[in-house]
């Protein structure tokens, strides 16, 4: 497939992923694609990311049920990072965090500390067995 080739993957075959919520512009999450998961997210409209303390390849919600169907793929003007728009399903509001909360990045620095500002929408003990 050409356009995976037009990707600059690095040493490891992978590229960096962000996945950004289509309606509201939230960013979700950031992971790692090969370009086998790349590849099974175009044609699934599903993310698929590769897990690198499993080495394995990970459909997102295949544990939490917390899927993200992917609605555009974005390559930056480097051509080295990848960007989703998605739709997080699963739990509403969507939670892509395995926090349980609905980003991952939901720590903000304050006074020289970093606090957890949003909520925690499910737990986790809850969603993971």
């Amino acid at each position: 497939m050409e356009w995976l080739d037009q990707i600059k993957w690095d040493a490891q075959g992978l590229v960096p992923v962000i996945a950004q919520e289509a309606t509201t512009g939230d960013v979700l999450m950031f992971a790692w694609m090969t370009r086998e998961a790349l590849a099974l997210t175009a044609r699934e409209g599903r993310a698929v990311y590769y897990s690198r303390s499993r080495q394995r390849l990970w459909f997102k919600g295949e544990e939490s049920g917390h899927v993200q169907q992917v609605h555009e793929l974005r390559l930056d003007c480097d051509r080295d990072v990848v960007l989703l728009k998605v739709t997080q399903t699963g739990h509403e509001p969507g939670i892509a965090c395995h926090t349980g909360r609905h980003s991952c990045f939901f720590q903000v620095l304050k006074d020289g500390q970093w606090q957890a500002v949003d909520p925690v929408l499910k737990d986790p003990e809850s969603i993971y067995k």
